[in-house]
């Protein structure tokens, strides 16, 4: 497991809504192990969203409260704008994959995804812990 690592929206909709417990305990496993979690404020977005639409506000509420103190979020600033931008110029992902790559690149580490649209980026390294 990565001691560091920038998570994909991906990787917490399988976490929140997977009801396979060999996939949860694999997806547990890697964030007690990972001691650097990193998410981007794209990321808390996502997530907001899509629990929001499947559970209601106040689960939505609950769950990104747990990312903002469990992870490091990064926010968008102006470097990272530009970074995403000229990865989405390259591969034509995603406005959120190419913000979140950004994320990776500056921080110089992997993503936690199985989104396929991360293997276009060039120097992207990508884990995701169910295999």
């Amino acid at each position: 497991m990565p001691s560091k690592a920038v998570y994909d929206t991906r990787f917490f909709v399988e976490y929140f809504y997977s009801s396979n417990s060999n996939t949860l305990r694999k997806l547990s496993d890697n964030l007690v192990q990972t001691k650097n979690r990193i998410v981007s404020t794209v990321t808390v977005y996502e997530i907001y969203k899509t629990v929001l639409s499947r559970e209601g506000r106040e689960v939505a509420k609950l769950r990104t409260e747990v990312l903002t103190r469990d992870f490091q979020v990064k926010e968008m600033t102006e470097e990272l704008a530009i970074m995403a931008a000229e990865i989405s110029h390259i591969t034509n992902n995603p406005m959120a994959d190419c913000v979140i790559a950004a994320t990776a690149q500056k921080e110089k580490t992997l993503v936690i995804t199985d989104d396929p649209h991360f293997n276009k980026i060039k120097g992207i390294r990508v884990q995701w812990p169910i295999k």
